[in-house]
């Protein structure tokens, strides 16, 4: 057991979140009790996860995806009422770091998806550097875009949005989980054959036939299920605390 401060300097300490401009505040964002013993981590602060939590009688809650982002009402109506109703009454504390998961180079959602799919980083690229370039583990590469799809696939174990760009062997791949369509554009600079991401918008399709460069959206939650149970993990093993992952399925 160990004082809920404590463990917000460690979260910090590794994750640097005054480093960022981010879409909402990273930290702690609802304190619940003092003392913890026990942590849950997951994608999304959903109301799903909260329960789960609950459940597993833990004390913290650690995430990608918090409660709050700049750009909503700040009325506590509705479901932001129902999931801090639950925290406040559970005395549950919740942790979410956005950006900063994303950026970590061992246990971020970048770095893990990499380690996920064989893809051996050497790069960085984009705003804040969120983006990640290298080579696949696989000698030679992959013969081809669909083939890199089917890899995908099975080791996410679900479908794959693929732009083909110009049929060819992809031996440099950029990557960018999440909502990282935006980062398509430096992938494509920074001379990448092929770019994996999260999400597409309707801008990437073009993009990727006129400039040659193979596209594959494997969906926000499935490219962001890696960093949190990672960094959740290996704090708690640090600190002598129990951990679990729980996985909230989301097709989106």
């Amino acid at each position: 057991m160990i004082d809920r401060t404590q463990l917000l300097q460690t979260f910090d300490a590794l994750l640097q979140p005054e480093r960022f401009r981010d879409y909402g505040p990273n930290g702690l964002q609802v304190e619940g009790r003092e003392r913890v013993r026990s942590i849950v981590s997951g994608v999304t602060a959903s109301r799903a996860l909260i329960e789960a939590a609950i459940t597993e009688q833990a004390d913290a809650i650690f995430v990608h995806h918090g409660l709050f982002w700049r750009s909503q009402d700040g009325r506590v109506t509705g479901w932001m009422k129902q999931r801090l109703a639950l925290l406040l009454a559970h005395d549950i504390n919740l942790f979410a770091y956005h950006l900063p998961l994303d950026a970590h180079p061992e246990f971020g959602n970048n770095a893990q998806l990499g380690l996920k799919l064989g893809l051996r980083p050497s790069a960085r690229f984009g705003e804040q550097e969120l983006g990640f370039l290298g080579e696949p583990v696989l000698s030679g590469g992959f013969e081809s875009a669909p083939t890199l799809a089917r890899h995908i696939e099975q080791q996410l174990g679900r479908p794959v949005n693929l732009i083909d760009g110009v049929p060819r062997r992809i031996e440099k791949v950029a990557w960018c989980s999440g909502g990282g369509q935006s980062y398509f554009e430096a992938a494509i600079a920074a001379g990448a054959q092929a770019f994996i991401t999260g999400e597409i918008s309707e801008a990437q399709t073009h993009f990727a036939r006129e400039m040659g460069v193979a596209y594959l959206a494997c969906g926000h939650h499935a490219s962001e299920r890696f960093g949190a149970p990672a960094l959740a993990g290996h704090v708690a093993a640090q600190l002598g605390l129990a951990h679990r992952f729980i996985d909230i399925d989301n097709p989106a």
